[in-house]
């Protein structure tokens, strides 16, 4: 099933997004609550003295390449995985994903 984000019901998701199979429509006053997600674009370990130097115009490097996707995780679960994109219409600019594929059923942490 093919569900359409139209802008103005969510300002936060546009597009056209395929649900999964035991994804069931959400209704009722839950459907309302928003939820906060996070991207991950990669992580670094590194030395509290390397924390302490930092500056404008130093780069930290992290475990990814740019053209590895994204995660998009609620709290600590993965729920999708994603590209970088700017962002279409009154988001134009901005930074925004596209969601790529879809995370386990149950995640992984």
């Amino acid at each position: 099933m093919a569900e359409n984000f139209a802008a103005g019901t969510d300002p936060g998701i546009t597009g056209t997004a395929e649900r999964g199979p035991a994804a069931g429509p959400v209704r009722g006053p839950l459907a309302e609550v928003p939820v906060e997600v996070t991207v991950s674009v990669g992580r670094a370990r590194v030395a509290i003295r390397e924390l302490m130097a930092l500056a404008p115009d130093r780069v930290v490097a992290l475990d990814r390449r740019v053209e590895d996707p994204v995660e998009l995780r609620i709290g600590d679960r993965l729920i999708a995985y994603g590209e970088l994109v700017e962002g279409e219409g009154e988001h134009a600019g901005m930074l925004a994903v596209r969601v790529t594929a879809l995370a386990g059923p149950r995640g992984a942490t």
